[in-house]
């Protein structure tokens, strides 16, 4: 238990630290870890937890960096996806979304990573469909990051901007989907309280350690860091898959 707790502590710091650099990367690291011993539907409530908390504290502290016009046209529809999605992940197959997701994801860093993904900026129902999707797979599989890193990419946004806007649109849907993730679980989240706390402690203290690197990324290193990102992220799930 000591051991598990200790990895548990150290993943979330490290989760912690790349969300705040990169947008996201808390469920990415920390679910993986906490369904091996939890199962996958406890690990997916368990985690929304800590991610709630570290996320908003990142939107407080990067509120002036927040694109609102972008957060208004996507985030909000992720947030409805969101819901809609975490009120049937639990029905779902998650091996098979997670291929799908995967392979999207890999093309999506490939797209950033040439340029490809500059040469296109999602506008009218476009921007719809990218919030909805992206916020409905995050609520069905409880790991949206990448998913809106990919979608967000296409808005031209600096690191800070970029960063903020996905913790802000995070956090609505983390407002939507973390309720019926806890009602879900019902009692089984009590016997796990203390992984929960280290995971929170770990992301917090990530969180805080990350803000430093963000804030001395050049845009184009930041758009190859979110494509190795998103692309590392897209490899994992075909995987698990």
């Amino acid at each position: 238990m000591v051991l598990f707790l200790v990895a548990v502590f150290s993943v979330g710091v490290l989760s912690g630290a790349t969300a705040s650099i990169l947008g996201f990367g808390i469920g990415s690291m920390l679910t993986p870890l906490l369904t091996a011993s939890l199962g996958a539907s406890l690990a997916v409530a368990a985690v929304s937890l800590p991610h709630a908390v570290a996320t908003a504290v990142r939107c407080w502290r990067l509120r002036k960096h927040i694109a609102f016009d972008v957060l208004k046209r996507f985030g909000l529809l992720s947030a409805a996806g969101g819901l809609a999605g975490a009120l049937l992940y639990t029905q779902l197959g998650p091996s098979v979304l997670g291929r799908v997701l995967g392979a999207l994801l890999l093309m999506t860093a490939m797209a950033q990573w040439t340029g490809m993904a500059k040469r296109w900026r999602p506008v009218g129902p476009a921007v719809s469909m990218l919030g909805l999707a992206s916020g409905f797979c995050g609520g069905v599989a409880g790991n949206q990051g990448g998913i809106r890193a990919a979608a967000l990419a296409s808005f031209g946004l600096g690191p800070q901007a970029f960063v903020a806007t996905a913790t802000a649109t995070a956090l609505l849907v983390d407002v939507a989907r973390t309720p019926v993730y806890l009602w879900q679980a019902g009692g089984s989240l009590q016997r796990v309280w203390v992984p929960v706390a280290a995971a929170t402690a770990g992301v917090l203290i990530g969180t805080w350690a990350g803000e430093g690197v963000l804030a001395g990324l050049s845009p184009a290193l930041f758009s190859k860091l979110v494509a190795v990102g998103v692309g590392g992220l897209g490899l994992w799930l075909l995987a698990a898959g």
